[in-house]
């Protein structure tokens, strides 16, 4: 029940960051990022630390070619983080919801292609179906739906490292956001360095605690993601991932009142039907091994 408890919890959280990034609309997005990255590696090094996982951390560091894909997971978080706070900054929290939306079907086909994984029927029918809704948003907009596209590659592509080479989520995103780390104080320091450019952070506290707060707030649903993971079987962990995408369309329709085509609304509604495809397709392969597992 706990494990259950804190999965929902982790989803609210993550589904919830465009309310909280709209706060820092005024600011760069580039900057905004670099704080999220330098914020996000002191929480959860702490974390670690205090959870008692400073042995692992330490034990990955001697693993060279994990800390090369680190690296390259770093570039791809980075991406993704940097489009989502540019989105939420330019009103396209539907765009985005949109991406993460897409995101399991993308992982899924990434999975097929490059892992030969096999897909269930219906999961299969899902990835068509959501290529039809970009295609629909595309014909119909006349522009393809980028920021959602590049959400759910970049995070798709993540995830697919991740999986390959698996490393607990703190330790993890520790490592990836201490290679990110000196990237982000070079920006931050050649631009207070620069006269022409004043940075947002320390000029108000209301601003100051935001920026600061991305980075405890990026933690925060990792750990109890972790403490979910533990506690209940992954397969219902997917059922309910699409907390994050849906709380992000109501934020974006009826809190930030964003402006949509009557299309997209079509486009969304493909989206569902392929999320229904999926989720089924999902449940059918968990049934199979469950059976599988007990006639054994």
């Amino acid at each position: 029940m706990y494990g259950l408890v804190f999965a929902v919890a982790a989803y609210v959280i993550w589904g919830s960051f465009p309310l909280y990034f709209s706060y820092l609309n005024s600011v760069s997005a580039v900057e905004v990022l670099s704080h999220r990255i330098l914020w996000s590696l002191l929480a959860t090094l702490l974390v670690g630390l205090f959870l008692g996982r400073g042995r692992k951390l330490v034990k990955t560091f001697a693993d060279r070619k994990l800390l090369f894909w680190l690296a390259l997971s770093s570039l791809l978080i980075a991406i993704n983080w940097l489009i989502f706070i540019w989105a939420v900054s330019q009103h396209r929290v539907l765009e985005a919801s949109l991406g993460y939306f897409i995101t399991p079907v993308m992982s899924l086909l990434l999975a097929r292609w490059l892992l030969k994984e096999q897909l269930h029927p219906l999961q299969a029918w899902a990835g068509v179906l959501a290529t039809v809704a970009v295609l629909w948003e595309w014909f119909s907009l006349g522009k393809l739906p980028w920021v959602g596209l590049s959400l759910a590659l970049a995070f798709a592509l993540y995830g697919l490292i991740r999986k390959k080479h698996p490393v607990d989520g703190v330790n993890g995103l520790t490592i990836e956001t201490l290679w990110l780390a000196p990237l982000a104080l070079f920006w931050i320091l050649w631009q207070a360095s620069n006269s022409d450019y004043n940075l947002v952070f320390g000029d108000t506290a209301q601003l100051t605690l935001l920026l600061i707060g991305s980075g405890l707030l990026t933690a925060l649903p990792l750990v109890l993601f972790a403490m979910a993971a533990t506690r209940v079987d992954l397969s219902v962990v997917g059922f309910i991932m699409y907390i994050n995408p849906s709380i992000q369309f109501v934020i974006g329709v009826y809190v930030l009142k964003e402006a949509y085509p009557p299309e997209r609304l079509i486009t969304f509604g493909i989206i569902w039907m392929a999320l229904i495809l999926f989720v089924a397709g999902m449940w059918k392969k968990y049934q199979q091994h469950q059976v599988s597992a007990f006639s054994q």
